[in-house]
């Protein structure tokens, strides 16, 4: 079984750091790590391949040259082989144009290496927020996916998850191939050992560039000027904290004081 799992470096920080002219995130110089999601779907992955026999674990990353130590930390953890997708003229791309490349790069990877079983990602970057890379690598593909999913195990050929809801868990089953996205897990991904970090750093990491997949992809549709959405302002939420503290021995005399307090802010 071959898995491919996408993972991101995102900056390790709470300040919000924009190029005032892009209005995209400056990443350079900016401690970073493998985003927290991505690092459990990698876990999922590891767990598929402690299981089934004959598993290899793919990583493809899409970043600078800097995210390399990303993909090197991966493979520490469970990773078999890495892919770095980078060049200029990704540069800017927004959700729709990152999935487009991700999912080239990944038709690429396969026409050497074989199709993948399944594609894990991340719910998320906790540096965008949007959810979005992963269900489009999906429609791009045109595979079947599952989201927000918690655990992941391959069934009878097929691939069993358990996926979050409003009201719990909810227990799908799909045909391979799929994309799958991961949530926070009930399990936390496995450490590295001195071992395996010694061997990652060993493992070469494969570079794709716009000239790779030149005869496949549509030059139109990555970058800056192949992003449909635009970032109009960014800015850090003002974060103001009132409140009225109540200290009273007497718990009735507090109730009605909190009771007083409520209906002269007409929230009562």
């Amino acid at each position: 079984m071959r898995i491919l799992v996408c993972v991101k470096q995102v900056p390790d920080t709470t300040e919000i750091k924009i190029d005032p002219v892009k209005h995209t995130l400056i990443r350079e110089g900016v401690p970073a790590i493998v985003n927290t999601f991505d690092a459990y779907a990698l876990e999922v992955a590891a767990r598929i391949k402690d299981a089934t026999p004959d598993t290899t674990i793919t990583l493809l990353c899409m970043g600078p040259e800097q995210a390399k130590a990303a993909l090197t930390e991966c493979l520490a953890v469970g990773g078999d082989t890495a892919y770095l997708v980078t060049d200029r003229k990704f540069g800017g791309s927004d959700t729709l144009a990152t999935s487009y490349i991700l999912a080239t790069a990944i038709k690429k990877i396969e026409e050497t290496e074989g199709k993948f079983d399944i594609i894990f990602a991340g719910k998320q970057a906790i540096d965008g927020d949007t959810g979005q890379v992963g269900p489009e690598i999906a429609c791009h593909l045109g595979y079947p996916q599952i989201t927000y999913a918690s655990e992941a195990n391959v069934v009878d050929g097929k691939l069993q998850c358990k996926r979050e809801s409003d009201k719990g868990y909810d227990i799908l089953e799909v045909a391979m191939p799929a994309v799958i996205t991961v949530v926070k897990t009930d399990f936390e991904p496995r450490y590295p050992t001195l071992k395996s970090k010694m061997a990652a750093k060993k493992k070469p990491i494969g570079i794709i560039t716009f000239a790779d997949v030149e005869s496949i992809i549509d030059a139109a549709r990555i970058g800056l000027s192949g992003s449909p959405t635009k970032v109009k302002k960014t800015f850090t939420p003002v974060r103001e904290i009132n409140c009225v503290k109540i200290e009273e021995e007497d718990p009735a005399v507090a109730a009605q004081k909190a009771l007083d307090q409520l209906n002269a802010d007409k929230v009562l």
